[in-house]
C-alpha cells in the first residue's frame, strides 16, 4: 500500500520513522512518500521536504512566513494528487496538517492523525475540524482519550507514548568513547537542551550557560539539535567548562546527572531517562503575551501535565533568569529532592501506558485501510 506521511518537526520525524518501521513489518509492500527528516529517510521511501524548511514558531514568526507556508500547502496538495496514496498520515504539526486534512477529506482520501494536536491546551475549537476531517485519531497521552471521548464525543485510540519505545531501542552508549571524542572529564554531567529551532536556542542558551562558573564540580554538555549546524552554537560557548555534542541527545541524557531543558518533548524524554531537570521557557514578548491569554493550562511541561502536579520546576519568561535557574539547579542536585523526583518519574512512566505505541498504531492503520 502507498502511505503519504507529513511530519514537520524533529520529534515528528522520530515518531514517524518508528511508525514506518512498524508498518513495514505488517505491510511488506509499503511504499512511503513523506515530509520529514533524516530518521524517516533511513526507513526508505522518498522525502518531499525536510522539516528544517518548515519549522516556524510563535505567532509573529508564523505571520512573517505566511507566504511560504501557503506555498507549501499548495505544493503538498499537488504532490499528494500525483502520488495517489491509499492513506494520509498526519503526525502532530497541526497548523499545517489540519489544513491539509480538510482538503484531503474533501478529495476522498483516508485520513489518520498520529499524535494529536494539543487542542486541550489551546484552540479547542479545532475539534470541529478534527471531527469533520479525521477518520482515525491516535493519541499518546492518557488524559487525551477522556478529553476527546467524554468531552467531545469523538472516539480515539490511546496507543501509549512512542518515546518509551524510542528510548528503549537506544543502545547504551560507549561512555569511554564519548568522553574521549568530546574531551569530557571525570566530573558528573549537567545536560543542556536548549531546543531545536534557532529562535528558541538563541533565547534559551545564553541564560542556561550563564551559570556554569557557579558549578565548577560539574561539566556542562550542550545536546546540539539535528536540525542545526555545530557552528551555530559556537558563539554561546565562552567557558572551557562547556562542551557541545551534536545529534546525540539520548547519549548525553544517558550520561547526565541533571539537566536544564527547554519546554517541549525533551522534558518528557529527560524524565524517561530518569534525569532530574529544570524546565525553561522564554518566547518573544508579543508571542508570550498572546499565549498566556489563550492557553488554559496550569503547567507547560509534559511531565507536570501528565502527572497533574508539579514534579519538575518550570521557569517561564521573566522567571527564567540566571539567579532563579542557579537556585533551582542546586535543588535538583540535592539527594533528597532527587529521590522524590525519581519516584515521580516511575509513576509517570506507568501512566504512559507501556511499550508498543508504534506497533499498535501501525496495526490499526493497516486494518482500517483493509476494511
Amino acid at each position: 500500500m502507498k502511505y503519504y506521511i507529513i511530519a514537520g518537526e524533529a520529534s515528528g520525524d522520530l515518531h514517524a520513522s518508528n511508525l514506518m518501521r512498524a508498518l513495514k513489518t505488517i505491510d511488506s509492500q509499503a511504499v512511503f512518500r513523506f515530509w520529514g527528516g533524516d530518521l524517516m529517510q533511513k526507513q526508505g521511501g522518498e522525502i518531499v521536504k525536510h522539516y528544517r524548511e518548515l519549522a516556524f514558531m510563535g505567532f509573529i514568526e508564523v505571520l512573517f512566513n505566511l507566504r511560504t507556508i501557503l506555498k507549501n500547502i499548495s505544493f503538498c496538495k499537488d504532490d499528494i494528487s500525483n502520488f495517489k496514496p491509499d492513506v494520509i498520515i498526519f503526525v502532530d504539526y497541526p497548523g499545517f496538517n489540519l489544513r491539509m486534512a480538510k482538503w484531503a477529506k474533501e478529495e476522498g482520501y483516508q485520513t489518520h492523525y498520529y499524535i494529536s494536536p494539543q487542542i486541550w491546551a489551546w484552540k479547542e475549537n479545532r475539534i470541529k475540524a478534527i471531527k469533520r476531517d479525521i477518520d482515525h485519531m491516535y493519541v499518546i497521552l492518557p488524559f487525551e482519550k477522556e478529553f476527546y471521548e467524554e468531552k467531545h464525543n469523538f472516539p480515539v485510540h490511546f496507543v501509549g507514548h512512542p518515546l518509551i519505545d524510542a528510548i528503549g531501542q537506544k543502545e547504551l552508549p560507549n561512555v569511554t568513547g564519548i568522553k574521549e571524542e568530546y574531551q569530557l572529564d571525570h566530573r558528573p554531567i549537567i545536560a543542556v537542551l536548549p531546543g531545536s529551532r534557532k529562535q528558541e536556542i538563541s533565547k534559551m542558551l545564553e541564560v542556561m550557560l550563564s551559570i556554569t562558573e557557579d558549578f565548577p564540580e560539574f561539566q556542562f554538555v550542550i545536546a546540539g539539535a539535528p536540525s542545526q549546524d555545530a557552528h551555530f552554537y559556537t558563539p554561546f560557548i565562552k567557558d572551557k567548562n562547556i562542551k557541545l555534542v551534536m545529534n546525540k541527545t539520548y547519549d548525553v541524557l544517558s550520561l547526565a546527572y541533571a539537566a536544564m531543558v527547554t519546554s517541549g518533548t525533551a522534558t518528557l524524554e529527560t524524565a524517561l531517562f530518569k534525569i532530574p531537570e529544570v524546565v525553561c521557557y522564554k518566547g518573544s514578548y508579543i508571542s508570550y503575551q498572546i499565549a498566556r491569554r489563550i492557553v488554559n493550562l496550569d503547567y507547560i511541561s509534559l511531565v507536570n501535565l501528565i502527572m497533574d502536579r508539579e514534579v519538575v520546576k518550570e521557569l517561564i519568561q521573566e522567571n527564567f533568569n540566571s539567579k532563579t535557574l542557579k537556585k533551582e539547579l542546586r535543588k535538583i542536585l540535592d539527594e533528597k529532592n532527587r529521590t522524590r523526583i525519581f519516584k515521580d518519574y516511575f509513576e509517570l512512566e506507568r501512566k504512559l501506558g507501556g511499550k508498543g505505541a508504534s506497533e499498535k498504531t501501525a496495526k490499526l492503520i493497516v486494518s482500517a485501510i483493509k476494511n
